[in-house]
């Protein structure tokens, strides 16, 4: 004979833990795992393009990379999967003089930016909004529509 539990015990432990569960997704909690983004702890760099990867290396955070050479050594600056990609990409090529904003993280033992924006020739390209999450290709062709007709955000 197997036992049976119900629906009703099930349904109590559901409502009990339901607090912590709802407390623990509120946005207003902070996010604190290794690639969390937290906009008070964003650092300005200004370098040169060394190389542009449209496909990580080995050992690199899934997506594209600028490889940059800045006055106090090389950064990798993680710019997602889609910052490269569609009507909208970003032109980046190497020599390129650029100004990142961005978290620094620790990444697979190696430090990563994870730009938020990228400033160029007189450009400004936002990679992330100010949670960190990557701003898609559509959301990029919907801004430059807004910016073209002069639309009010």
């Amino acid at each position: 004979m197997r036992p049976q539990f119900g629906i009703v015990p099930v349904l109590f432990v559901l409502v009990i833990s339901a607090p912590q569960l709802g407390q623990a997704l509120t946005p207003d909690a902070k996010t604190v795992g290794p690639m969390s983004y937290d906009v008070s702890e964003e650092v300005t760099l200004n370098g040169t393009v060394a190389t542009v990867l449209t496909m990580p290396l080995p050992q690199m955070l899934a997506g594209s990379h600028l490889l940059l050479t800045t006055p106090s050594g090389s950064v990798d600056v993680s710019l997602g999967t889609t910052q490269l990609r569609g009507k909208d990409a970003i032109a980046l090529i190497a020599g390129q003089q650029v100004e990142v904003t961005g978290v620094m993280k620790i990444f697979r033992g190696k430090q990563v930016l994870l730009a938020r924006t990228v400033k160029t020739g007189g450009f400004l390209y936002d990679i992330r909004n100010e949670h960190g999450i990557p701003v898609t290709p559509r959301a990029r062709q919907r801004m430059s529509q807004i910016l073209q007709s002069g639309e009010k955000q």
